[in-house]
Parts: structure tokens; sequence; C-alpha cells
């Protein structure tokens, strides 16, 4: 069976193709999760370094919230660090970004171990915590730093972003500090792109400016040679309000955008790894489970599941449909979102427009009402009667609640239909960047140097 059903050239000069096998495989039940849990990518470092979990710190004091298990006081950032450089490392947060940003006094350091390394810890003072992101909610985050510093959200993008990580309940490790501020920065990169990405919902097929790209049958979307790779994915996902809008998939759609953010900061600290990128789409595109595995890391488990409200702006999340009839409508199984910031994801099927928790999780839900089966027997799905369904449910406060308090539950596991909500018990984030520690591995680009 061919990966391309047919390749064509649009009235508006976009190359299409539609191909059902890399659909089918990205919107498989089964794949949810499926495929990070099996990745068989390993990377080449210490495995403390690897993971996501502070599994050696202390033991932290537990307190409930809801039926979640988690730390009283964050757990925050990990870096590691050897004597000779602790000094540096513990004055960090008085004379480098955080001080630039005036949160610095929000921040405390101390000497840590993690996984028989040593390094330094940096989180939330206790106070700060308890203020700004109180029971690990960052939803309002962005709301009391506008009041504190009198500027609007997307000015203090960058503060929210570090003070969420410091909140972490989980460990984000580092091998150095600027492994860390890069981390952040990309995460800033991604969120800032989502929020202007629009983009045309296409379970099927998909289109890309041709004056940027080229399509092959066997390596998919290709940037072609001497041009840029991060206005090619610009041009793709960011029409501004005159652009053409071409057709994604929401999988493929989050990760242009992850792209776009790794690159832009590969391009300012390691022109190396810039230069793989671009050459790596340049001879072959990297899609689904492999993109996962290449650039993506993931933090929180079905065993030690992340708050419902915890959310750093640049995470990738997975938001489950989990109605088994609507979810064999192609496309509807869930939702890849990214958290922007504010309290508000991503939406790049409206212009201009994203999501709340509660109006993405009224709008899953809603799913199953708007599921139907035309005269062939496929699932489609009728946006504008889940849009209905979903103003009736906001003007009845008690089926509002109700609605909310079913989706706003961690969601069942892979291929599982039972009581979960929509609610997904991880994120996700990227993988290093800096010349020292990148463990971003490009298969087809070794040789661009």
């Amino acid at each position: 069976m061919p990966i391309v059903d047919r390749v064509d050239r649009g009235s508006c000069g976009p190359i299409r193709s539609l191909y059902w096998i890399e659909y089918e495989y990205e919107y498989e039940h089964e794949y949810e999760h499926e495929y990070k849990v099996q990745a068989a990518y390993k990377p080449p470092y210490p495995s403390f370094l690897a993971r996501s979990t502070c599994r050696s710190c202390p033991p932290p004091n537990r307190m409930a919230s809801s039926s979640i298990s988690l730390p009283s006081a964050p757990i925050g950032v990990f870096v590691a660090c050897d004597q000779s450089v602790s000094t540096q490392s513990a004055t960090w947060s008085n004379s480098g970004w955080l001080n630039s940003l005036g949160i610095n006094h929000w921040v405390e350091s101390q000497p840590a171990q993690h996984d028989g390394q040593s390094g330094m810890r940096y989180r939330l003072t206790p106070q700060a915590f308890a203020e700004w992101t109180p029971e690990y909610n960052t939803l309002r985050l962005a709301e009391k730093l506008q009041s504190y510093f009198g500027k609007p959200a997307c000015e203090l993008l960058e503060h929210e972003t570090l003070m969420a990580m410091l909140a972490s309940p989980l460990c984000f490790a580092y091998p150095n500090i600027q492994e860390f501020e890069s981390s952040a920065r990309i995460r800033v990169n991604i969120a800032q792109a989502a929020s202007k990405t629009f983009l045309s919902f296409d379970a099927y097929g998909a289109e890309r400016p041709e004056d940027f790209w080229v399509y092959d049958e066997e390596r998919g979307f290709l940037i072609k040679p001497h041009r840029s790779l991060i206005e090619a994915l610009r041009l793709a996902t960011q029409p501004g309000e005159e652009g053409t809008v071409y057709s994604f998939s929401c999988y493929r759609a989050t990760e242009y955008v992850v792209a776009l953010g790794v690159a832009q900061e590969a391009m300012r600290i390691n022109p190396q790894l810039y230069r793989q990128l671009e050459a790596q789409a340049q001879r072959r595109a990297i899609r689904s489970r492999e993109f996962h595995d290449v650039f993506m890391k993931e933090y929180g488990s079905r065993q030690e599941p992340l708050p419902e409200t915890y959310y750093v702006p640049g995470d990738r999340v997975w938001f489950k449909n989990p109605d088994p009839a609507s979810a064999e409508a192609l496309g509807f199984e869930g939702s890849w979102l990214f958290y922007m910031g504010a309290g508000v994801f991503s939406d790049f099927w409206k212009r201009n427009k994203s999501f709340t928790l509660d109006l993405k999780c009224l709008e899953i839900y809603h799913w199953r009402h708007g599921a139907y089966q035309d005269s062939e027997g496929i699932w489609r799905m009728d946006e504008k009667l889940v849009q209905e369904q979903m103003r009736k449910t906001e003007q009845d406060p008690a089926e509002h609640a109700r609605v909310l308090q079913a989706m706003r539950q961690i969601q069942d596991g892979p291929g599982i239909y039972d009581k979960g909500g929509c609610i997904d018990a991880t994120r996700e984030y990227t993988r290093w960047v800096h010349p020292k520690s990148c463990n971003i591995h490009l298969v087809d680009a070794q040789d661009a140097l």
C-alpha cells in the first residue's frame, strides 16, 4: 500500500499530500503513550541526567491534593556541578538571569545530591511557593505576576516559565546552568510560537509552502536546499492575518512548533546543532514516535502523576477523549496542545484563540454528542453541534460542574475507557542543546559540522 495516495499543487501554491498510513499510525488508540514507554532511544549520558524525577533527593513530607500525593515543598531544579564551580552555581540566583528578571528573592538554593551526583538545587522559597503557586497551581501565576510587576502577561513569559519550573513537584535535572537556561528559553520560544500558530485541521492530508518545501514519498516533507529552517517552519505554521493557512494534523503541528523552538535556541548557542537540524530537515523528516524519541523528554508518570493544575509554559500535553465511541472519529482520539502560559492552551484551528483548562475539558466531553457515522460507516464529527452543546452546558451551573469534575480526572491508560477523565499524568519538554551536553542525536546529519 503506497504511503502517498496523491500529491498535487492546490490553486494557492502549497505542496499537498494525502498519506493515510502515517496518520493511521499516528492516531492509533494504543499509540497515545505506548510510543513513550517503548522508546528505544537511549541518550549517551549518565542516567541521572536522563531521568525526570529526583529519586535520590531526601524524601519529602507528603500532603494530599485530590487523590494525588504531592511533596509539601517543591523539588524544583537540580543542576549538576563539582566543587570547583559550586560557589558560582550557588550565587547564580543572585547574579544571573533570575536577578535580571527581579525574581531572585523568591528562590532558594542549596547543595543537593541527585542519583549520586553533586550539585545545586533551586526552588521557590516556602513563602513564595505558598503565594505564587499554592498546591502546585500554576494556572494563575501569570495573573499574579501581572499584578505585581504591572506589565502584560506577554512581557512576563520568562518570569512565569522559570517560576513554574522552580515550583515543580518533580525534579528537572540539568548538567549545567547554561542547559537549564536554554531549556527555559526553548519553552518560551515554543509558547510564543504556539500563540502565533494558525492551521487548517486535516487528519488525512497536509500542505506546505512550495517555495521552501518539497515532498518525497519515502522521506516526507523536506526543506529545500539553501532555505532557512527557521523561516520554513514559521511560514508553514504562522500565516499572520493574511498569509496562507496550511493543513496539518494535530500531532504533526506540535512537531513543527517544537522544532522551531529548538532551532531558535540552537542558532543562538550551538551553531553546529543548528546546521545538523537544517541538514536533517533537508534529508529526511523525523516524525511521530521517532520525533518524541529524538527531541522530547517526559516528566510525571502514572505512578507519580502531575497535579491537574500544574503546567509550565512550553509543555506539550495530551488531552484524551475518554469516550470510546467518539474517539473512533479520526483526529478526535484526543488533543495534543501546548501550555502557552497565562492559564491558556493552544488552539491551532481558530485564529487568535486559545483554551482554558475548563474550556478544553468541556469541548472534549461534548465530542460524544457531535460524533456520528456517515453512510459508509466512518465516524465523523459535527463540530457545530459540539459548540452548541458547550454553550448549553455553560448555562447550567450544576451540569457544568458535573462535567468538569468528571473530565478533570487523570485519564485512563492507553486503550482503556473506564472512569478516567481527559487530564494526562505527564507533560513533555525538550532535550538538551548545548555543545558539551547536547543529547539530540540526528542520525542523518552527523556529517553537518
